[in-house]
Order: C-alpha cells, then structure tokens, then sequence
C-alpha cells in the first residue's frame, strides 16, 4: 500500500503534512506501506532547492523515513508518468502541493485528496488497505 504524495518545503501545509506522513510511515511502514514523497515546484514555487537540499531538509527537520524521489512536474504535458497515472484512474488532478493518492496493491488508486483533506481523515481508509493485504498474506501461508 502506498500513498504518493506531492511534497513542498515552503509551503504553508509543510510542517502539519510532514509531521502526519512520517508518524504514518512510523506507525504502518514500510513492509506493507510507505509514504511515495515527490517533491515538485510547481504550485507557488515553494520547492526551489535541489533534490539534495530537500532530502536533508526533510530529513533533518522531520526525520523522514520514507522514500524521497526526485523533484517532478505533477500536471502539464511534462507530467510525471506516475502522476499521469494517478490523474487519469483517479480523475482529479493536483491543484496545489500535498496532493494525496492512496494506491492498493494491485496499483489501483483507492483514493485522492487534496491538502486540505489531513492525513489524520485518510488514515481509516489507508488502515483498512494495510489491514486486507496483511490478512491475505496471512492466508497465503
């Protein structure tokens, strides 16, 4: 299960999403879950640094765990793949940072949000995901 999720470091939804991703990375992660972190400069350009710059800055300030990737473009003809992906299946598309895309293991998305939707709202859904692929590894032994 994962959540991919459009990161920013100057952004006014930073500390209360990097805060919520990590304590939920902490609290699932990482064999049946992880935080997919994808910075992007897009929106407001609130991720002007180098993808060196924003690693440490996560992971100094936050304690991030959780795979960081390169900075990306999230809509646009020069859209990530993955971001495409995410828009396509889930119909909404990024319309500022810490957009959130809850994927099941079977690569289908189970969910989109915006950031004014808190970690904290989406963790049952997450909670349940985790929950189905840990009771059908366990039936598989």
């Amino acid at each position: 299960v994962s959540l991919v999720v459009n990161v920013a470091s100057e952004c006014g939804f930073t500390d209360q999403h990097y805060r919520a991703l990590q304590q939920l990375q902490r609290d699932l992660g990482p064999h049946h879950f992880n935080v997919l972190a994808f910075p992007c400069n897009q929106f407001g350009q609130q991720e002007p640094d180098s993808n060196k710059e924003i690693e440490s800055f996560a992971r100094r300030t936050y304690s991030v765990s959780f795979p960081m990737f390169s900075k990306v473009a999230v809509t646009g003809t020069g859209a990530h793949p993955a971001f495409k992906y995410l828009t396509e299946t889930s119909g909404k598309e990024p319309t500022w940072n810490f957009w959130k895309y809850l994927v099941a293991p079977d690569g289908k998305v189970a969910g989109a949000w915006d950031p004014t939707v808190s970690v904290e709202e989406i963790r049952p859904q997450i909670n349940a995901l985790v929950r189905k692929l840990i009771l059908r590894k366990r039936e598989e032994l």
